[in-house]
């Protein structure tokens, strides 16, 4: 079976990914598994951390990187229902781990654990693979794969982060950091397909230039200076109800500063540096909330894949390279200058 192996821990990772054919196939589907065929598979900024090495993490080499994908079934293990074999899926691998009794008694935390296939396990970057049969949603039958294989982690941790935390509702303004990526690409998507109006930030004209023709309202240009003033304008001086940033350390301030009476920033990432300076005078006096966001519930990705079925969200490719040039999408994935998702056909 061929698949992409990150041979060893390395600051520039696609120096470190080879393509083998030889890798041994799956077992047999077990009960709750099911047998998929990769038709493709999509990357994300994780698979550059699993190359770097995950911080709190124990990560052995060689391993396969890759948390999205879009497959077909082959075959199901006990318990799961054999109409689940022949059809196209996406597979949601953010994978909630069950409660653990504390010694003290006490209950267990509000927010379930999550562990992810492609980053805890080993993932889709391959040609089959194993995968809980509760994580499957389908697809269209000829639904293009690779715009599937592009659409399930980053519109799931998106629709998490915008519906099921922040409360987004109709007529919202939202402020979208560093468009282009694949979570705030997402983000756009769902917010207008919900009616909230999107203004987004970058720091090249022609990925605000992009955004614009997929239905931002305005675009920020990002040169390095406070530009929360210039974000605050774009609606008419109110302010944002919600801040979607994943960068950190380099926007989260001029995010807060851009926030309306009552606005959420909240978080998935923090690609700049996690120790960002805020401005807790700012965050009491206008009582705004602080809201970090890991992934999301399977019932959110089943809405979010419900949207995607009908059309409503449409994920944004980059480019598309053979399964035997994967290392180049790793690189064009470092680069940071992709506009979408950048995926791998396994086909």
């Amino acid at each position: 079976m061929k698949a992409a192996l990150i041979t060893r821990q390395s600051p520039h990772v696609h120096e470190a990914v080879t393509v083998v054919t030889d890798h041994p196939e799956p077992a047999a589907p077990g009960p709750g598994l099911a047998l998929v065929r990769t038709l493709c598979s999509a990357m994300n900024h994780l698979d550059l951390w699993v190359g770097r090495g995950v911080p709190g993490l124990k990560l052995t080499y060689p391993r396969i990187s890759g948390c999205d994908a879009c497959g077909q079934v082959l075959a199901v293990g006990p318990g799961v229902d054999p109409a689940w074999v022949g059809l196209r899926v996406v597979v949601n691998a953010a994978q909630a781990q069950p409660p653990r009794a504390h010694p003290s008694g006490d209950p267990e935390p509000q927010t379930p654990a999550y562990e992810l296939l492609g980053e805890h396990t080993d993932g889709f970057h391959r040609e089959r693979f194993l995968a809980p049969a509760e994580a499957l949603q389908p697809v269209a039958p000829d639904a293009d794969p690779a715009q599937a294989a592009a659409f399930g982690l980053g519109s799931l941790t998106a629709y998490s982060m915008l519906v099921g935390k922040a409360g987004l509702r109709p007529g919202q303004w939202v402020l979208i950091t560093g468009i282009g990526g694949g979570v705030a690409l997402a983000a756009l998507s769902i917010c207008n397909a919900l009616g909230a109006r999107a203004v987004v930030t970058s720091r090249h004209q022609w990925k605000l230039d992009r955004a614009a023709e997929l239905g931002a309202v305005a675009g920020v240009l990002d040169s390095g200076a406070d530009w929360s003033r210039q974000a605050r304008q774009a609606t008419g001086g109110r302010g944002f109800d919600i801040a979607v940033d994943s960068s950190g350390k380099a926007t989260h301030l001029w995010c807060v500063k851009s926030l309306a009476r009552g606005g959420a920033y909240v978080t998935p990432g923090c690609t700049s540096g996690p120790d960002a300076t805020t401005d807790l005078a700012r965050v009491f006096w206008h009582q705004l909330r602080i809201i970090g966001s890991t992934m999301g519930t399977p019932a959110e990705f089943a809405q979010v894949a419900a949207l995607y079925r009908r059309g409503v969200i449409r994920p944004v490719v980059d480019r598309v390279y053979r399964a035997d040039d994967i290392a180049q999408a790793y690189a064009r994935l470092a680069g940071q200058e992709q506009f979408g998702k950048v995926v791998v056909d396994w086909r």
